[in-house]
């Protein structure tokens, strides 16, 4: 009998029976042997003992010797115990053992936190955090973790959901296998899960969205709604939202002179009534030698809104733009500082390398050497959540008194949409981990403007105004951004498309009106006090990418769905070291 590779089969099994005879015969050797060996050890153990039994001093020697060998082990078993509390006692008036354990945690967060400094850890530990719950994904092959050593310690990024309630919601809704769906709600917060009340069920059946991105959708429209809303909110909007106020407190807001309103934004904070806090606003003197104490007696509405927009920022501070492509902005910003005699810099910053922008911005050499002519900084590859690892950020904590970031994205995915799950937890991270790294370099007071569309799916309005609130950033305004004094620059799409068109020459963004682009203004003002973990959106394991039934992921199959999502999941591991990547 022969298998189909033409192997005997007959052979091989007389050839394993012949072994397996043999192994028989060695085994019976073997036990022969040892047999005859403990017949041996027997016939001497029997003669020792006769021999102790003719010579009783012998037999009397052995027990001493056995008693004294007993003595000996005890000493030896308590010596180990005095000699370590001993070392320890010494070790510890030294302070070695704690440099031991220094030691030991260093070797393990070199890997880490990439070497950041102690005191700028809570500036970059979301980002980190990130990272490592990446490469945490038992499923991602190793070539998707882009060289980085798969970790074994299992971190957790936000509080644990319910399980009991996602497989509640799974199951009514059917959708126990959709891997996707069950992201989404892992992903969520407990309160976010109260949000999905027994009356909602997403559209298995939508043609534009999955049941996934529903329920993202879902989510953020309760959320907006209780939000002080994405479009124009002037100074008294914004405070009395803060401050839960009804109408007649917002009536009384707005006649104030700019005097008082200045003084009550700054000053009140909820243990009276605004009534009674208002005789105390009315008798405070505006120090009129700053620029904030001017024109006291104006309308305070009006003049704070005329502050923001036209831009009347701190003069001496120095002034951050992150994420300015081609460094219009930056360049604008630089020439209306100069105007106003302003002393402090311009850092001007760009996601991608300078061989980039070289390849996409024609102008952009001239555009570098005027700003340096104008005694700004210019800094290229810089990931505005890791400014703390960045080298050329060091000694600035504190300094920054003013700082930008215009329509903030963490980059388009090929055949996503910016809503879906698979890519959106980027946009909303964006965000969060962005204000926890300004907390470190913001001087107190200091003011963040974020301009975005409040109809933008990749960073809603409400990521931005969440994050803010949640690293101690005031919303003090929100203003359309093209009543903005600087909102005549050349704007980009920060992608590949620059080569080709702008949206200044008659290109615009998908989706996107001038009307509904807004400035959203926020002022830093800490308590001092330490405040937790900075929550971040989980992003999809790799084994919820392979399984996407839509996006790009529609048509692949077998070996191509592999690759694919291997690639995928690579330019996320890359993003998160901080480079740049489309």
């Amino acid at each position: 009998m022969s298998s189909e590779s033409g192997v005997d089969v007959a052979a091989v099994q007389e050839y394993h029976d012949g072994d397996l005879e043999k192994a028989l015969e060695e085994s019976e050797v073997v036990d022969g042997v040892q047999t005859a060996e403990d017949g041996n050890a027997v016939e001497e153990l029997l003669l020792a003992e006769a021999a102790l039994a003719e010579d009783p001093e012998l037999a009397e020697a052995l027990v001493e010797a056995a008693e004294a060998d007993g003595e000996l082990q005890a000493e030896l078993q308590e010596l180990p115990e005095e000699q370590l509390e001993l070392e320890e006692e010494v070790l510890a008036e030294l302070g070695v053992e704690e440099v031991q354990e220094a030691v030991v945690v260093d070797d393990d967060e070199d890997e880490d936190n990439e070497g950041v400094q102690d005191h700028l850890m809570d500036a970059v530990e979301g980002t980190l955090r990130l990272k490592r719950l990446l490469s945490q994904d038992d499923e991602a092959p190793e070539e998707a973790l882009n060289g980085k050593k798969r970790r074994t310690k299992k971190d957790s990024a936000t509080p644990a959901a319910d399980e009991a309630r996602i497989q509640q919601l799974l199951t009514r809704w059917g959708l126990l296998q959709d891997k996707v769906t069950r992201h989404v709600l892992e992903t969520l917060t407990p309160d976010e899960l109260k949000l999905l009340d027994d009356s909602y069920i997403p559209d298995k059946f939508n043609q534009m969205r999955g049941p996934g991105e529903l329920i993202i959708c879902q989510i953020a429209a309760l959320k907006e709604r209780v939000g002080p809303g994405g479009g124009s909110a002037d100074a008294v909007l914004s405070f009395r939202h803060k401050w839960k106020m009804n109408v007649d407190e917002e009536a009384m807001l707005r006649r104030m002179t700019h005097k008082e309103l200045r003084y009550v934004m700054q000053e009140f904070n909820g243990d009276t009534s605004l009534e009674d806090f208002l005789p105390q606003a009315s008798a405070s003197v505006a120090d009129e030698s700053i620029t904030e104490g001017t024109l006291p007696d104006e309308p305070g509405v009006h003049v704070i809104s005329r502050f923001n927009r036209l831009e009347l920022i701190d003069p001496l501070a120095d002034a951050a733009v992150f994420g300015d492509a081609n460094l219009s902005f930056a360049l604008k910003l630089a020439k209306h500082r100069e105007a106003l005699g302003h002393v402090g810099r311009v850092i001007a910053t760009t996601f991608e390398t300078l061989e980039c922008l070289r390849e996409r911005y024609q102008e952009i050499d001239s555009t570098i050497k005027t700003l340096e002519d104008l005694c700004s900084e210019v800094y290229h590859g810089v990931d505005c959540t890791r400014i703390a690892v960045d080298s050329r950020f060091h000694d600035m904590e504190g300094s920054l008194g003013a700082v930008y970031y215009n329509f903030p994205h963490a980059g388009a995915v090929s055949g996503f949409f910016d809503g879906h799950p698979c890519v959106n937890w980027r946009h909303e991270n964006l965000m969060r981990l962005f204000f926890r790294a300004l907390r470190s370099f913001m001087k107190p007071g200091g003011l963040v403007k974020v301009a975005s569309s409040k109809g933008a799916v990749g960073v809603r309005w409400f990521y931005i105004t969440e994050s803010a609130q949640e690293n101690e950033f005031i919303h003090i305004e929100t203003m359309p951004f093209r009543e903005w004094h600087l909102h005549r620059y050349g704007r980009s799409y920060g992608d590949k498309r620059d080569v080709h068109r702008r949206p200044g020459q008659g290109e615009g963004y998908n989706v996107q009106r001038a009307e509904a682009d807004m400035v959203y203004t926020f002022k830093y003002a800490p308590s001092g006090e330490s405040l937790p973990p900075q929550s971040i959106r989980m992003p999809p394991k790799f084994g919820v990418l392979k399984s996407c039934p839509d996006g790009p992921f529609r048509s692949l199959l077998g070996e191509a769905r592999e690759r694919h999502a291997t690639a995928l999941y690579k330019r996320f591991v890359t993003e998160c070291s901080g480079t740049h990547v489309g």
